[in-house]
């Protein structure tokens, strides 16, 4: 992954995503979320900006390689159903998305050996912003 753009993570949703991967211990697919969780730069839950991609967010983003749109909520593994939207922040995707803001681009290897570049077009729920309980 080469230019990384900055991604701002809650301290709540940083410690949860810790001890999650603590409790799930070492898995070499999840090597790309600690990196993310280790370059984050952390702020209060008060002071998560209102464009910024965070557990629970609904997201809309682009594929830009194909054009195609997709909106999921970014949610915890035991939360995740791909056939309803609801996308693990243990997926190499979900990772990618956690922290960035609207019209951010990233760069991300999948399993395949193949990247795709995703853009962050919408954010149309954050809990975070609407305060809502997380």
């Amino acid at each position: 992954m080469t230019n990384l753009p900055r991604i701002v993570l809650s301290h709540f949703d940083h410690k949860r995503l810790e001890q999650l991967l603590d409790a799930v211990g070492p898995r070499p697919d999840l090597d790309a979320l600690r990196e993310e969780l280790d370059r984050a730069e952390l702020v209060e839950p008060e002071a998560v900006p209102s464009d910024l991609v965070t557990m629970n967010s609904v997201v809309r983003f682009v594929d830009k390689e194909s054009g195609k749109e997709w909106e999921v909520t970014l949610v915890f593994p035991s939360s995740a159903k791909i056939d309803s939207n609801r996308l693990s922040v243990f997926a190499p995707i979900g990772t990618a998305l956690l922290g960035l803001s609207i019209g951010d681009s990233i760069d991300w290897p999948l399993p395949n050996g193949r990247t795709r570049r995703l853009r962050v077009e919408a954010i149309t729920y954050q809990p975070e912003a609407a305060g809502d309980p997380i």
